[in-house]
C-alpha cells in the first residue's frame, strides 16, 4: 500500500502498477511527468531540459518565500484504544503577500487638516515674499527641500517595500518562466504527434496559441480539482492536437482571410510592444530611484551617525591627551592617520549590511564591529640600553693627613623606555569588502553611488545652482569682535571652484564626498589654524563650537568675517555651512563650499530662519 493506493509488484521484472484506481496526489508545482514514450523521442530531448531546468528554479524560487509557522490540527487513530484523537503541531507555510505589504500607520501620509496648515502658512509667506527678495529665495529653497523631503521619504518606504516584496517577484518570474517552458515542450510535442500542423507558419502560431490557452484552462481546472496536475498537460495536447488539424484544415480553405488576420494581428502586437516598452522603461526608471534610497528613519540615520561620530571623538581625545593619560615613558612617537569617514558611506554600510532599515538600537553592535575594523590602534613599548654622563667625585688622604677631593665623569647605561602609537584609518569601503556579501556589497555601492537619493541628510551643501551675489557697491558694518580678513580673501580666491578638488581629498576621502564642511575646515588649516576640523555639520561641526563655548544662536547679529556660518533647510538640524564675508547691518554674505557644487558667494537676511547658528572664531 502507497501514498496512491494498492500497489502489485512484479518481483521478476519490477514493474509495479497501481491496483486500487486511486489518482496521484496533486502536483502544484507545475513541474512536468514525462513518459519514457517522451524521453525517447530525440526532438523532444532539448525541450524537456529546459522545462526541468524552469521547474527546478521555480521550486528554489518558491523557497526563498518567507514562511510563517501555521497552527494545524492532525487527526489520528490509535489503533490499540480503537479511537481517535486530535494532535495539534507547528507546520511552516508561506506567508502571503498581503502581509508583507502592511505598513505602519504611523508612517502614513499627513492629514488633510496638516496639509491645509502648511498651505496657509506657505500662503502667508507668499503674500509679503514679494516684497523682500531674500524672502522670496528662502521660500523658494523651502519649497523645494520639503518637496525632496517628501519624495526622499517615499522612495525610502517604496525601496524598503520592494525588498520585502522580491521573493514573491522572483518566485512569480520562475512560474512564468516555467509556464513557457512547459507550453514550448506540449507545442513540439504535438507537431511531433502531428506532423500536418506545421504546414505553414500562420498555423504553427495559431496552433501555439492554442496549447498555451489549453494548457493554462487544464492546469487551472486540475488546481481546482485537487489532484489531476499531472494529467493537465496530456490533456492540453490531445485537445489541441485535435483542434489544430481542424484549424488547419480551414486556414487552407481560406488562406487569404488568415494572411489578412494575421497582419491585423502583428500590427496591433507591434503597437502594444511599443507601449509597453515606453511603460516599462518608466517604471523601472522609478524602481531605480527606489531601490537606491537610504530605508531607514531620517532621524534613526542622524542619531547612529552622531553615535560613530562620539565614538572617533573618543578615539581623538585619547590620542590628543596620551601622553598624560598614559605616563611613565621617557618618549611618545606617534604615527596617525586622519580620524574620519563619510556619513553617507557609514549609511550606505549598514543600509546593505541589514538589508533594510535600522535604529540605532538594531545598529548599536554592528557600529563596534565597523569601528575596530576601520580604526586600527597599535601601541609598540620598546626599551633601548642608553647612557648618561655622571659627574663622581673621589676623596683620599695623603701621607700628611691633607684631604683631597677628585672629579670624574663617567658613562652611566639606563633603560629608555619609549612608546609608539600607530593609528591605520582602513576606511570604510575596506569594511564592506572584508563583512559583506558580494549582493550586498553590490547595495552598498547602489547607496553609496546615489547618497541614498538624499544627499543633504548629514549636512551636505545647497542645491542653489544661481549664481554667486554681486559685492559691488555693498557697504560692510563692522561689529564690535574682531574678524580675519586674511582668512575670508583666501575663500573668495577659491569661488568658481566646481566639483570639490582639493578640498575633500585635503581632508582624507578617496572620492567626492559633500564638501561644504570640507572647504570651511580646508580654509580655516591654510590660515594657519589646525581647528576646528569637521566634515560633517550636525554631527561634528555643530557640536564642536558648543563643546568650546563658541556657538552663537541664528538671530545673532554681532558675527565678524571669518566667523562659521550653519544653515538648516528643513528644520531637521545643520544641512550646509559656508564661511561669513561680513553684514550690511540687513543682510550677511558668505562664501561657501558645494553650493550647487560649486564655491559661491551668496547672501541672506540677518534674521532668515534657514541660519541655524554661527560658529564664532576667536582669532
Amino acid at each position: 500500500m502507497t501514498r496512491e493506493g494498492a500497489v502489485e509488484e512484479n518481483q521478476t521484472t519490477g514493474k509495479s502498477e497501481n491496483i486500487s484506481g486511486k489518482e496521484k496526489e496533486a502536483d502544484f508545482s507545475g513541474r512536468l511527468h514525462f513518459t519514457e514514450e517522451d524521453r525517447a523521442m530525440p526532438e523532444l530531448d532539448r525541450y524537456i531540459r529546459k522545462a526541468e531546468q524552469a521547474a527546478d528554479k521555480a521550486e528554489a524560487a518558491r523557497e526563498r518565500i518567507p514562511k510563517k509557522k501555521k497552527l494545524t490540527r492532525e487527526r489520528l487513530y490509535d489503533e490499540a484504544k480503537s479511537k481517535g484523537k486530535t494532535k495539534l503541531r507547528f507546520k511552516e507555510v508561506e506567508k502571503p503577500m498581503s502581509e508583507v505589504e502592511k505598513t505602519n500607520p504611523v508612517s502614513r501620509p499627513a492629514s488633510l487638516a496638516g496639509r491645509m496648515i502648511t498651505g496657509k502658512a506657505h500662503g502667508k509667506i507668499h503674500e509679503v515674499e514679494k516684497e523682500n527678495s531674500g524672502v522670496e529665495a528662502g521660500h523658494s529653497i523651502e519649497r523645494t527641500g520639503e518637496r525632496a523631503l517628501s519624495k526622499s521619504s517615499g522612495m525610502a518606504k517604496t525601496a524598503l517595500r520592494n525588498h520585502r516584496l522580491k521573493p514573491y517577484r522572483e518566485a512569480a518570474k520562475a512560474e512564468r518562466a516555467l509556464h513557457k517552458a512547459n507550453v514550448n515542450f506540449q507545442y513540439h510535442k504535438a507537431l511531433s504527434e502531428n506532423p500536418s500542423l506545421s504546414s505553414n507558419p500562420l498555423s504553427r502560431f495559431l496552433q501555439k496559441q492554442k496549447i498555451k490557452h489549453n494548457y493554462t484552462k487544464d492546469v487551472k481546472n486540475a488546481g481546482k480539482a485537487a489532484g489531476k496536475t499531472g494529467q493537465a498537460a496530456d490533456a492540453a495536447t490531445k485537445k489541441t492536437a485535435q483542434a489544430g488539424e481542424k484549424g488547419a484544415r480551414f486556414i487552407a480553405r481560406h488562406w487569404k482571410g488568415a494572411l489578412l488576420v494575421l497582419a491585423i494581428g502583428l500590427l496591433i502586437l507591434v503597437l502594444a510592444g511599443g507601449i509597453s516598452s515606453c511603460t516599462n522603461m518608466v517604471i523601472g526608471g522609478l524602481g531605480a530611484v527606489t531601490a537606491t534610497s537610504y530605508p531607514s528613519e531620517e532621524q534613526d540615520m542622524k542619531e547612529v551617525e552622531a553615535a560613530y561620530t562620539a565614538m572617533e571623538q573618543d578615539l581623538q581625545y585619547e590620542l590628543d591627551n596620551y601622553e598624560s593619560l598614559n605616563p611613565g615613558y621617557d618618549e611618545y612617537r606617534f604615527d596617525l592617520d586622519g580620524i574620519h569617514h563619510d556619513p553617507h558611506e557609514l549609511a550606505a554600510y549598514l543600509s546593505a549590511y541589514f538589508g533594510g532599515a535600522y535604529t540605532p538600537a538594531s545598529a548599536q553592535g554592528q557600529l563596534q564591529t565597523v569601528f575596530e575594523l576601520q580604526y586600527e590602534l597599535t601601541e609598540t613599548e620598546t626599551e633601548e640600553i642608553r647612557y648618561r654622563t655622571e659627574t663622581r667625585m673621589d676623596t683620599w688622604t695623603d701621607e700628611d693627613g691633607n684631604t683631597h677631593t677628585d672629579t670624574y665623569e663617567v658613562e652611566v647605561p639606563y633603560t629608555y623606555y619609549i612608546m609608539t602609537v600607530t593609528l591605520k584609518n582602513h576606511g570604510l569601503f575596506h569594511v564592506a569588502e572584508e563583512t559583506l556579501t558580494a549582493e550586498q556589497l553590490e547595495l552598498y555601492q547602489a547607496y553609496r553611488d546615489t547618497s541614498g537619493n538624499m544627499p543633504l541628510l548629514f549636512g551636505g551643501g545647497s542645491f542653489d545652482t544661481s549664481p554667486s551675489t554681486d559685492l559691488s557697491g555693498v557697504e560692510f558694518v563692522n561689529g564690535t569682535r574682531p574678524g580675519n580678513q586674511e582668512i575670508i580673501d583666501l575663500a573668495k580666491a577659491q569661488v568658481g571652484n566646481v566639483g570639490g578638488q582639493p578640498y575633500w581629498s585635503w581632508y582624507g576621502f578617496d572620492s567626492r564626498v559633500e564638501w561644504c564642511a570640507c572647504f570651511v575646515s580646508w580654509c580655516i588649516n591654510q590660515a594657519g589654524y589646525s581647528e576646528p576640523r569637521f566634515a560633517a555639520c550636525a554631527s561634528q561641526g555643530v557640536p564642536w563650537f558648543k563643546e568650546h563655548g563658541q556657538w552663537a544662536a541664528g538671530n545673532y547679529t554681532d558675527v565678524a568675517p571669518g566667523d562659521v556660518i550653519f544653515f538648516d533647510w528643513d528644520g531637521g538640524g545643520s544641512d550646509h555651512v559656508g564661511l561669513v564675508i561680513g553684514t550690511d547691518g540687513t543682510n550677511v554674505y558668505t562664501v561657501e563650499g558645494n553650493s550647487g557644487d560649486a564655491c559661491k558667494i551668496k547672501s541672506y537676511p540677518l534674521n532668515s530662519q534657514y541660519i541655524h547658528g554661527y560658529g564664532l572664531m576667536n582669532w
